[in-house]
């Protein structure tokens, strides 16, 4: 069945959600507890990236971009996995199905593309110090931005129309919580290699190509390090590149698993355990990653949180 033959309220029902009223209510507090805290450590980044002047740098501007876009990010799936989770009937719609994918993968892939500008940003700022300024100004950095969510979407677009195309089977059980690419491509009567070809270079675009210019950067930051003579200049120049390296390991390494593999080797629960790891677990630990090891941020947080409680007892 296709866009073309099949109506547009036909609807899928997800599978992987609890049926136990203890377990759903289990459930539904400890993702409303993440997600919380996701939204807490994220929005307060951008809040101290844009009142704290001495934050006014490429870096830190890129660093709340990424912030902003996770925000969107998991307000893609949570907010319906929570919806769903109480609910007795937990289905979506077709197009519901292919709005909400295009949402996640297309901002999931922006996130993977905003990781590779950080990276770029740490090579001139290490490799070239002196004309870093000139560089990374403010429009180019903007510029950056832009492309990487434009970009993040035109492959999502291409990718989800694509699945859509393809004829599905009688079977509308979603082994999931919400519209992703794998369980969803299950559902599909076509399982030739081409149609796998097809969404495995649609993700290497997304994933591999960042990943790669990421490891091209870090490969000519280390050269650039191991050439200082100082080992506390050393020991600087690593520190501003350690907590970006731990979130890209944590992001790229769940991505690569999840979509840069046969669709033969896919695994309900497992994907199922990994999906909600990097959906609710990356957007949660990169706010507590970049604050945790950045003397500068924790400082201004410190501050802006300050002016929130003065503020609020100045007008009780």
């Amino acid at each position: 069945m296709t866009w073309v033959n099949q109506s547009l309220s036909t609807e899928f029902v997800f599978l992987a959600y609890p049926t136990h009223p203890e377990q759903q209510i289990l459930v539904f507090l400890g993702i409303s507890l993440v997600y919380t805290m996701i939204l807490t450590g994220n929005i307060l980044i951008v809040a101290a990236i844009r009142m704290e002047a001495r934050l006014h740098t490429p870096m830190y501007y890129l660093l709340g971009s990424l912030s902003i876009v996770e925000i969107f990010y998991t307000a893609t799936v949570v907010p319906h996995i929570l919806a769903n989770t109480m609910k007795r009937h937990k289905t979506i719609t077709l197009l519901g199905c292919a709005t909400q994918m295009v949402f996640f993968i297309g901002l999931g892939s922006a996130d993977c593309f905003l990781l590779a500008v950080m990276a770029y940003d740490r090579y001139v700022a290490i490799c070239y110090p002196l004309q870093y300024p000139l560089i990374m100004t403010q429009k180019f950095c903007a510029n950056l931005v832009v492309a990487s969510v434009a970009i993040g979407f035109i492959l999502s677009l291409q990718l989800v129309a694509f699945i859509f195309r393809l004829p599905f089977c009688h079977s509308k059980g979603i082994e999931h919580f919400f519209c992703d690419v794998p369980p969803v491509m299950r559902l599909t009567c076509s399982h030739s290699h081409l149609h796998e070809l097809s969404v495995l270079v649609a993700g290497a675009l997304a994933i591999a190509f960042p990943f790669l210019l990421i490891a091209v950067s870090y490969a000519l930051i280390t050269m650039t390090i191991l050439g200082i003579h100082s080992a506390s200049g050393r020991q600087r120049a690593f520190s501003t590149c350690s907590s970006h390296l731990m979130v890209v390991l944590l992001q790229y390494g769940c991505c690569m698993f999840m979509y840069l593999r046969p669709n033969s080797s896919y695994s309900p629960k497992k994907d199922q355990l990994l999906s909600l790891i990097y959906t609710l677990g990356t957007p949660l630990l990169n706010p507590l990653i970049y604050t945790l090891r950045n003397s500068e941020v924790k400082g201004a947080l410190r501050r802006v949180l300050t002016r929130i409680i003065f503020s609020k007892k100045s007008c009780t």
